[in-house]
Parts: structure tokens; sequence; C-alpha cells
């Protein structure tokens, strides 16, 4: 029953009274209320449901349409309404619904939408649409008004909608011809030729492909003509087969009634046919039924899974009435001669740019395919479709095949809608090559040369000429349809043939070649050598010498000549910037310790320039003395490296018998190759290309002549052409053989009869000299397999098949035994090492040893021989081992690195966090702090302009990291937590935190001293004024950091000229290098900029050495006094300072200000200047400077708006 409100509004918009409709004055806010209804519907689309129960559109709608069409507003609203309701269910739903209540739903919408079709059969109908169409496409686009646009849609739409109702098998009406009694065929063509219509291409294209939906193209073209002699012999010849079948099929009917009465049939004893015990089968039933019988008659057919079942055909061809038939071939010829090549090219341009919807490719291929066939049967002329006959069209179908298999198989919920859209694409391509061969023999000379251009292309490529072969072998027919296959094998046949007449009439034909080579390195790990202090030291003296003694300039010349093509940093690469920046350093390393002091500091210089940010690798105006620091740094840094770490060995199967990491690099090679014709038919001879033809073969009685023509001359090709017959020697191509020869109407099948005959008679002739022939029948073969089986099987050790498999004599097979009894209780850890150098044989591998021992029955399985893990296996310390590692201690105790040292040293490998137990469980050492890494005192620090947290943790890091992370390995091996080595470890963290913290004070301290001298010269330049300011700007940056907690870099935007002017010198510049300030990168940048790597600390220090020289003791005090008060103190210290060098640039700004009146001699006008500094200038910063100038007064005023 209808809702009530619903009924309501149904019934304000009007009724029926004969053929006159009388509305009602609320009709158009009832129109609105319906849509309003119809936006708030539930899943089960019950509004949806109740209209169509109510009639509302063939009752109210179509008659309002029809006879109140002058109303403009309610026309649209009506439009609008039935739009809705027209609307497809399988838009409606998604999907088709599974759920048998929504499968009800959707069936009874479906219905509806029948009713609806059935109503719209009305010249009436289409008379207005085309009328109201035709008014607003008179209309010029300068006075067509949006409302007019969204008509004309709204109209395309609703003829869409009544185009997708499937038809009605019982009840058809003719909407086409309805369609074209009133001209609307003229409108549609003239949307897809008109240069001014183009948005409503793949609207056109949609409807039309509607309009011609199940219809033939070679049906169309022959309508209205009368059949030539051909055909009608055709046609005999196709009814005498018919006729001949029938009659063979009434014969064997016949021979197989017996002669007697059904209740005199008799028992009978099938000799040779055992029943379910040992005794011959008793048949019941007539010598005519003998031939059928069967042990699997009477047994339940087993149910095949639904994920199993073969895909379904779901096309559907119908014959139109002849007059539908007339008009549609009069609309094919009229749309290619005018509007064919114009829509296509629009369309395809519209599915290049994706301005479409989701696949309505489709609608493109199913146009390609269908007026390029109707072209090609009724009046062949290549012009008319110029525009999809090209190499761009062949590339365009070919990439939308790959796309739809590789779809297939990652959406498998939707395979068999992806299966339909790559049979569509796969229909495309199969026209392209019909009018390609057309073309071919056209009688035209500038025809032919054309094909003959478009095959060199074709063949050419690798992936045109390959295609057919991949769809072949990924034919799957869960997912893909018989008709799929047909046109498939039907495709491949004309490729084929098209390919085998274009290399005869040549001496040679040169072809695209690719090749994808995979080869796999083998890297094997090698533990990274550690250095000694001492050796470090020493190297470093014999570097710092050579480098002072022969000159920077002369090296650095010598330098730059000699790594002009060595680049520390690669843009293409995958690698993360820091990384490379941290391989950049590991390689100056690599080069100090290899005493190559010049190349060391080329890739200093050059690492430079390309990480400039922060000064990790020094400022450019570095001194040579800081220089060299900064080497000296680098060269005893502790540098993580990607192959650093103990190595562990991993335990090994039968499979991996060697450590080493394999690495698969894969390249393609593009290569040019003579061609060869039967060496390309030989990649169809395999059991995946040989299957998907004889699934075809099993419908050969459904199938047409031409398919099974198709199939035979592939099976030809192998069979005769390769001498590959062995690939059909299998059980059910044979049971094919037979049932094709024991057809009633085999005579129809002369050419597979005759080729089964040959395949069979070759078999015999095999079979009679290799007696396992009847056995190869079960088993698919590949061209090995057909060739050991036609030719004999190889014995073991000849033409190399059997090179690679190890054979033991019986004196080697005694021997190994032996040698097993011998240690096998001897206790040790592998062995098979322990054998391997006592066999007399010394070419065994461990994996041959193996092999043999485990099929002599010496041990159950291979698992038993492993090798023992390294390291954590081993827990118990023998005396011996005690006494090594006392003496490795007492050697390395002074030592920087005692815990490495001994690692190193040590002959029975363990984890770290043994060695540290056992060490403290001897009483050599009362905390295991005393094992960390010592940390080298005389590494100041950074050098200068260096601002990253503890140069990456290089120089006086703690070493705690490292052992720490061995023994949580170690713990997550064991299985053992303690939960008081987790508190040791926070309190371990806490301490490092706060050496760090202490560390960046020192750090900046040190560089606030060199900044002295620097910051006293630019003063006695007259440059205090922007050095306040740029003092300013540091602390203001500084406190932004700690109340956000998050840093951006911050631009130095000058807004005096004076500031300005210090911007431009090289001295101020100099400074700002010094603090580590950045330059404007490129071109994009116009400021300095304060990086966001310094850290708050760094900052604070940077503004206090800024001071000038009259305050430098207070601002030393006041570091005297941070070093010794409390955080809270510090930050109110902090605070006073700024708000005091707050006021000391404001009074600074006055004076300055007040002198400049008074030398000037007169007063600059008054105003305001505002400067806005867009984000995509800034690249992330977006900030308001207001600078305002008063007469006797300068306000600065920074707004930061930091965007993340």
């Amino acid at each position: 029953m209808m809702n009530c409100e619903l009924l309501a509004t149904c019934s304000a918009l009007g009724y029926l009274e004969g053929d006159t409709y009388h509305r009602e004055p609320d009709c158009l806010e009832s129109v609105k209320d319906l849509i309003r209804y119809l936006r708030h519907e539930d899943d089960t689309r019950d509004i949806r449901q109740q209209l169509g129960a109510g009639q509302i559109l063939q009752n109210d709608l179509l008659p309002i349409i029809i006879q109140h069409g002058h109303d403009k507003p309610l026309f649209d609203a009506c439009i609008r309404l039935m739009v809705n309701l027209t609307q497809p269910a399988i838009l409606c739903f998604g999907k088709v619904p599974d759920d048998p209540t929504f499968r009800h739903h959707f069936l009874q919408v479906v219905s509806y939408l029948h009713a609806y079709k059935e109503a719209f059969a009305n010249e009436k109908v289409f008379g207005i649409l085309s009328e109201k169409l035709y008014n607003l496409l008179q209309l010029d686009w300068e006075q067509r008004q949006d409302e007019d646009n969204l008509l004309i849609e709204r109209i395309l739409l609703l003829v869409r909608n009544v185009l997708h109702v499937p038809a009605d098998p019982y009840e058809e009406k003719f909407i086409t011809i309805k369609l074209l009694n009133v001209g609307m065929d003229d409108l549609l063509k003239f949307l897809a030729s008109a240069q001014s219509e183009q948005q409503w291409s793949m609207h056109v294209l949609e409807v039309i492909s509607l309009m011609f939906r199940d219809q033939t193209p070679e049906v169309l073209a022959s309508a209205g003509h009368a059949r030539s002699s051909q055909e009608k012999q055709k046609d005999a010849a196709e009814l005498e087969a018919l006729r001949a079948k029938e009659q063979a099929e009434k014969r064997s009917r016949i021979m197989q009634r017996g002669t007697r009465h059904s209740r005199f049939r008799g028992s009978y004893v099938v000799q040779g046919v055992k029943s379910i015990g040992e005794k011959d089968v008793i048949f019941h039933q007539g010598l005519h039924n003998l031939k059928n019988y069967s042990h699997d008659s009477g047994k339940a057919v087993r149910r095949v899974p639904k994920r199993k079942l073969m895909a379904q055909d779901l096309e559907s061809q119908r014959r139109s009435a002849l007059n539908v038939r007339l008009f549609l071939r009069e609309f094919c010829i009229d749309f290619l001669e005018n509007c064919y090549n114009h829509l296509m090219y629009l369309v395809k341009e519209r599915l290049i740019r994706e301005q479409v919807q989701k696949h309505d490719e489709t609608y493109y291929l199913w146009a390609l395919s269908f007026f390029m066939a109707f072209n090609r049967s009724h009046s062949f002329l290549p012009d008319l479709v110029s525009e999809t006959l090209s190499i761009g069209t062949f590339h365009f179908i070919e990439k939308n095949i790959t796309n739809y298999y590789e779809m297939m198989l990652t959406d498998r919920k939707e395979a068999t809608s992806w299966s339909r859209r790559m049979h569509l694409a796969l229909k495309a391509y199969q026209e392209l090559l019909l009018t390609v061969n057309e073309m071919d023999r056209s009688k035209d000379e500038n025809i032919r040369q054309s094909a003959t251009v478009i095959k060199s292309n074709i063949f050419y490529l690798m992936e045109y000429r390959e295609i057919f072969l991949t769809l072949l072998r990924k034919f799957d027919e869960r997912t893909q349809p018989r008709s799929f296959l047909r046109d498939l094998v039907e495709s491949t046949h004309l490729f084929l043939r098209m390919l085998e007449r274009f290399c005869k009439g040549r001496n040679s034909l040169v072809v695209q070649k690719k090749r994808v080579k995979r080869r796999k390195r083998s890297q094997k790990k090698q533990p990274h050598q550690e250095n000694t202090p001492e050796a470090l030291e020493e190297t470093w003296q014999i570097v710092s010498q050579d480098l002072r003694e022969s000159g920077f300039k002369v090296i650095l010349s010598k330098t730059l000549y000699s790594t002009e093509g060595v680049v520390p940093f690669d843009a293409a690469s995958e690698i993360p910037l820091e990384e490379q920046r941290t391989e950049a350093m590991v390689r100056i390393q690599d080069s100090l310790i290899a005493r190559l002091g010049p190349e060391a500091l080329g890739l200093l210089h050059a690492a430079r320039e390309v990480w400039p940010d922060g000064n990790v690798f020094g400022s450019p105006d570095v001194e040579p003395e800081e220089e060299l620091d900064l080497l000296r740094q680098i060269l005893f840094a502790n540098l993580p490296r990607a192959s650093s770490g103990e190595p562990v060995m991993e335990e090994e199967d039968d499979n991996d018998m060697e450590q080493e990491e394999e690495e698969e690099l894969e390249s393609v090679q593009v290569s040019e190759t003579d061609f060869n014709f039967l060496d390309f038919i030989k990649r169809f001879a395999s059991p995946t290309i040989v299957r998907p033809y004889l699934l075809l073969l099993r419908t050969y009685s459904q199938n047409t002549p031409h398919t099974n023509h198709c199939i035979a001359r592939m099976l030809h090709r192998l069979a005769v052409d390769l001498k590959m017959e062995g690939l059909l020697y299998q059980l059910s191509v044979f049971c094919l053989f037979n049932k094709i020869l024991g057809d009633p109407a085999a005579a129809a099948y002369k050419e597979l009869v005759t080729f089964a005959k040959f395949v069979l008679s070759r078999f015999f002739a095999v079979a009679a000299k290799n007696s396992k022939a009847y056995v190869e029948l079960l088993f698919w073969k590949n061209v090995g397999a057909v060739r050991e089986m036609t030719e004999g099987y190889s014995k073991e050790g000849e033409d190399g098949l059997k090179k690679n498999k190890a054979t033991w004599t019986e004196e080697e097979e005694e021997e190994l035994r032996q040698l097993y009894e011998e240690h096998k209780d001897s206790g040790v850890p592998d062995i098979v090492e322990t054998l391997l150098p006592l066999l007399s044989n010394t070419n065994r591998t461990r994996r041959q040893v193996v092999a043999q021992m485990v099929s002599m029955g010496l041990v159950d399985s291979a698992k038993d021989l492993k090798k023992e893990k390294k390291g954590t296996r081993i827990v118990l310390w023998t005396e011996e081992q005690e006494m090594e590692l006392q003496m490795l201690f007492e050697e390395h105790q002074n030592s920087d690195d005692v815990l490495g040292n001994i690692m190193k040293r040590l002959t029975a490998k363990r984890s770290r966090a043994r060695v540290v137990d056992k060490i403290l469980s001897l009483g050599l050492v009362s905390d295991r702090k005393e094992l960390y890494k010592k940390r080298r005192r005389n590494v100041p620090g950074k050098s200068a302009g260096m601002t990253e947290d503890e140069f990456f943790d290089l120089s006086g890091a703690p070493w705690e990291g490292e052992l720490e992370r061995d023994e949580e390995e170690d713990e997550d091996d064991e299985g053992e937590e303690d939960d008081r080595e987790e508190e040791r470890k926070k309190e371990r963290e806490a301490m490092a935190a706060q050496k760090k913290k202490k560390q960046r004070r020192q750090s900046a301290g040190e560089k606030n001293i060199n900044l002295d001298h620097l910051v006293r010269s630019l003063q006695q330049e007259g440059l205090s004024g922007p050095l306040l300011w740029l003092q300013n700007c540091i602390n203001r940056a500084a406190d932004d950091r700690e109340d956000d907690g998050t840093s951006y870099a911050v631009p130095l935007v000058p807004l005096t000229e004076e500031n300005e002017d210090a911007m431009d010198k090289q001295s101020f510049q100099k400074l700002l290098r010094k603090v580590g300030i950045r330059a404007p990168a490129d071109e994009q940048e116009s400021f300095w900029r304060i990086p966001a790597t310094i850290s708050v600390y760094q900052l604070r220090a940077l503004a206090s050495s800024l001071c000038p020289s009259g305050e430098s003791k207070e601002s030393g005090l006041e570091e005297d006094v941070e070093k010794d008060s409390t955080p809270e103190q510090m930050d109110e210290s902090s605070s006073h300072e700024q708000r005091a060098e707050a006021l000391r640039a404001l009074l600074l700004a006055r004076k300055r200000k007040q002198q400049s009146t008074d030398t000037s001699g007169g007063a600059r006008p008054g105003g305001k200047r505002s400067r806005f500094i867009d984000s995509d200038d800034e690249k992330g910063e977006n900030f308001l400077l207001t600078n305002s100038i008063h007469d006797k007064t300068m306000k600065l005023t920074f707004l930061w708006f930091p965007v993340p």
C-alpha cells in the first residue's frame, strides 16, 4: 500500500478525464515533493516501488508533458522526476543483490521499468521531447541559459534510460521506430556533428549504442538487398548439411532398437569388464544399449562449486522487423558519412583527458567495432572510418585489454564485469584487423599501401604481436565465456594468416624485440672493520701533515678536477635525503682512513654545496684550520654504516648452503632482429595454449564452420608444420576425437574428421614402438616430454639431462657409512663439516652429502644435520673460556672501547649481553657502565657553523644505545625480560639527555667567543642597528619555537633601508653564515632564513652573542648566572632580557629617526606601508609584516601565522 503522505501528494497532481488531464493548482509543488521523497528513499527503494505500483508516470506525468508542455517550470520538473523514476535498477542498487529480499525488490523495480518503457511507446511523447530539444538547439550559445543546458541533458538522459530497459520478449514495443518517426535521429546526428555541441558527445554515443543493442552489423548492412547467388549456395549447403545430420541421427535411432520385445530383452555377461566384486558385469538391457553403458550411470552428479562454474554467455542477438532494420540501416549510412569521425575524435579526446565517467570507454569500443563492421559489410570505404584506423587506436585498445586483465586478477568480485569489458576491447581489436585485411585486398593502390604501412607497424612492435599469445595463455573459463574464446580463436587465426602472408612477400622482416634480463648479484656480508684510536691518530697525523705541506689551494684545484664526476647526492635515488647525507659523511671518512686527503677534502666541499643548511659540512667561508678540525671530527666519529653490526650466522637448510645476500636486477633490453614465422608459431606449442582450443572444440556441433576451421588450422600448424602431434596425445583429446568420428553427422565436419584420423594414426605408430605411450595419455606434455615420447627416453647421464644429479659409487657409499659410524658419537657440533674433508672425493658439497646420508638411512631427515646457530645458543662457559675472557679484559681495560675489543678477539662468539653478564659475575667490573665506550675528551664539539644536534650524535654521544639494542635482541632470542634493566635504561636516557643539553650550551658558548670579533668589527662599521634587529628576530623565533613546540624556517625581512643595506653587505652576510642563517636557496626565495634545525637553546646563545660591546660583560654575567640557575630562573631571566632588548631596540630606533630628521632638514610624510608575503613565495610560511612609520616613533610588529 502507498504511504498516506505520498498518496496525498500524488492526488494533488491532478486527474485524467477521458483524454484530457486536469491539473491541480498545487501540481508543480507536488512534483517537487515527489522529487524530494525520492531523494530520501531507503535501501529497498520503497518510494520508487510505490510510485511504480501507483502508475504515476503512465497516468499523470506523461499526460502532463503532452498537454501542458507550454508550462516551462512544470515541464522541467516533470522531466526531472521522470529521469529519476526511469533510472536503471542496477544504478539504484549498485549491483544485482545477492540477498533474496533485496533481489525481490530489484526485480520489482525492473518490472516497473518495463511498464514505463511500454508507456513511452507513444509518438506523442517523443514528439514533445523532440520539439523541446529542437527549440533549445535553435538558440545561440550566447542566448542559451544554464537551465536550457540542464533541460537538454535531462532529455538525453530520459531517452537513454528508456532505451536502457531490457526488451520484453513477449510484448516488444518498437521504441526505436518511434524515435526515428519523430525525427529524434536527425537531432542525434546534429549533436554528433555540430562543432558547438561538443559537450553532448558522450550522451549521444550512449543513446546510439542503446538504439543498436542486440543488432548485428552484417544483418543491418544486408537489409533490403536481394541475396546473391553465393549466399544462396551457402544457405543451401548449410540446409543440406542439417538435413543430412538429421537423417543420420534418425538412422542411428532406428539401428538402436532391438528386434525383440522389451520384456524379452534378456541378461548378458560382459566379459572383461569387472563389477564391484571380482566377477564380470551382468548387463540387463538390450545389446543396442551396450555402447552407452558406464559405471557412472545411476550415480548422483557431483555438485560443482560456484567458484568453479564456467562463465555464461550473456550475448543476445535478435532479428528486428524489416522496417526497423531499414530505418537503422539508413541511420548508420548517414552517421558514417557525416558524424562518425568527428564524434569518435571528441570521445577519444575526452577519454584521454579523463573528462568522462568510469567505464565510458566501453561505448567507444562498441561504436568502433559496430560501425567499422557495418562499413566493411555495406560498401567498404576506409575514408569513412579513418579516425579510428590508426596505430594510436591499436595502442589504445591494447592498453585497455591489459588494464582489464589486471583488474580481473585484483578485483575478483567483479571479475565477470571486467571480462565483458575485455571482450568488447577484443572485438574492437578484431574489427581493426578485419578492416586492415579488407584494405589489403582493395583494388586501389593507395589503400593497399596504407594497409601495408599499418601492418608493418603492427608486426614490428612486440606488444601487438604477442597479445593473442598472452590472452590464450591467460584464458580462464570461470570468468571468460565461450563467446570470448571464440572471438579470440578467430582473431588469432586472422592475425597469423595476415602475418604469414606479409612474411611470404619479403625476404626478411625486421621486428622489435624486448628482452627482460634478470640477474642475481651476490654480495657477501662483511663486517665493517673498526679502527683503533691509535691507528686513527696515526692516520690523521699523516693526512693533516700532507694537507698542510701541499697547501689547500693546490689541493682544492686538483681535487675539483679529480672529483668532477663525483656527486654526493642523487636526486633520482629512492634513498631518503638524510641517509644520503650520512652516506656522504661515511665516504669522507673512508677517504680519510685510506689516507686520501685531497679526495676527502673534495668530497667535503661537494657535500657543503649540496647541503648548505645548518652548516653540517662547515660554512662556505670556513678557515683552513677549522676545516682541518672538521675533517678530524669526521675521521674519529662513530658513523652508522649499512653493514655495521656483529655478523650472526643464520640457520641453514639443505637449500641454502652459503651466507649471501641475493639482489635481483631486472632490465629491459630493446633490440631489432630478423623475424621467423615458424619460430613464432613454435610459441604456440604449449599445453596452456592447446587447452583453450580443445575446450572450444568440445562444442564443435554448435560452432560455426569458420570457427571449426580456425581450430583445425591451428592444430594443423602444430601437428603438421611443427611435427608436434604429441601435444595432442592426451586421453581427453582422444575421447573428443572418438565423439567426432562416431557422430552420425560426421560428414559435415570433414576437416575435423580428417585431422582426427591423422593424429590417431600417428599415435598408434608411436605406441607400436613405445610401450609406455598409453600411460603417457594420462598427462599433458610439454615439448621436451613429447620429444622423449616420440624419439625415445634419454638414459641417465645422456644429453646432459642428468648432469646436475650427483652419482655415488658403492665404494663411496661404504666410505661415507664408515666415516659416519666413527664420528657420530664424537660430540662434534656439525658432523657434516667434519666428514667433508675426510671424503676421498673432495668435490662433494654439503648438499650432496646431506642428501646421500638421508637416502642411505643414516639420518631420518635433513633437519637433523642443520648447522648450529652461532652466538646465543652457547650458554655454558668452560674454564678455558673464562681464563681467555679475564686475559682479554686485563689487556684492554685501559682502552676506549673495552667491550668492543673483547668481542673481536673472543674465540667462542657470544652476544654482548652474555659477555657483559659474565664479566660482572667474575667481578672484573662493579658496574656495567664501566664497559661503555668512552667519549673522547679532545673533541671540542662541533666546528664553527655546525647546528645539528651533536653532529648527528657522532662526536661525544654515549655508546650505551648500541649495547642496549644488542641486549634487547638477545633477550628476545632467549625469551628473558628483566624489569631492572628497563629502569637502568630509562636512567641512562635521562642522563644522556642532560649531558646533551649541557654540551649544547658549552658549544654555543664556544661559538659566542668566536663571533665576538666579527660583531665588534660590524659595530665599528656602524651596523649596531641591524645587529639589534637581527638579535630581536632571533629572540622572537626562539620564543615561537618554545611556545609552539614546532620549528619552521623563519625569513628575515628587512623593513628599513638601513637593514636592507646591511643585508647586502658581504661582512654582514658573513656574520649570518657564521651563526647558521641560510641564504636564499634559489631564485624563488628572496630572504635569508633562520633554519628549522637550530634549537631554542642555540637561538638564545646566538642572540646573546650579538649584544653590543658595552653589554658584553653583562651578557657574560648572565651566561654565568644561567649555568648555575635552575630552569625556572633561566626562563625568568630570559624573559627580562628580551624585554630589555626590546626597549633598547625602541630607543635606538627613536634616536636614529631623530638624527635622520635633523640631517635631512625635512620630515618624511607620515603614512603606513604594509607588505604581504604570499605562501607561494615563502614555501609554507605566511607572514603579515606591518611597518608603521610615524613622525617621532617607529613601531615594529611581527605577526606569525605558521602554516603546517
